[in-house]
């Protein structure tokens, strides 16, 4: 019996790049993605640039992205990127997501970015 073929799965980057694409290519529909924009807080780095992005307040846990657009009783959006299979939230993000929640932001956490797109579609139609 042949083995079946393994799925790739593309990195967070890669879903990050494709949403931007998508939202660059949209705007037109949906004016107000040309305010989407990503947090840049994760990633490797050398040592000396992340002790100097720690201390001009880049936090760990901030959701990577965020579209400050009002709707629905909420001040704006932040999606948190994961792959489409893998990828959990580490404690500092689980504690971002719950406070900005409760300070009326609409967190989501979008497996891909298939679903980051259908919830920001969601977001903005209401």
């Amino acid at each position: 019996m042949p083995k079946k073929a393994q799925e790739i799965i593309p990195s967070e980057d890669t879903e990050q790049q494709m949403l931007f694409t998508w939202a660059a290519m949209s705007s037109g529909k949906y004016p107000e993605l040309m305010w989407l924009y990503a947090v840049p807080n994760g990633g490797y780095r050398h040592i000396q640039t992340a002790m100097k992005l720690k201390d001009t307040g880049v936090k760990a846990g901030v959701p990577d992205i965020f579209l400050p657009v009002a709707r629905h009783k909420c001040h704006g959006m932040y999606i948190e990127m994961k792959r489409r299979k893998g990828g959990k939230l580490s404690v500092y993000q689980k504690e971002w997501i719950t406070e900005l929640t409760k300070q009326g932001y609409y967190c989501v956490v979008a497996h891909g970015f298939e679903e980051a797109r259908e919830q920001i579609e969601k977001y903005l139609k209401g």
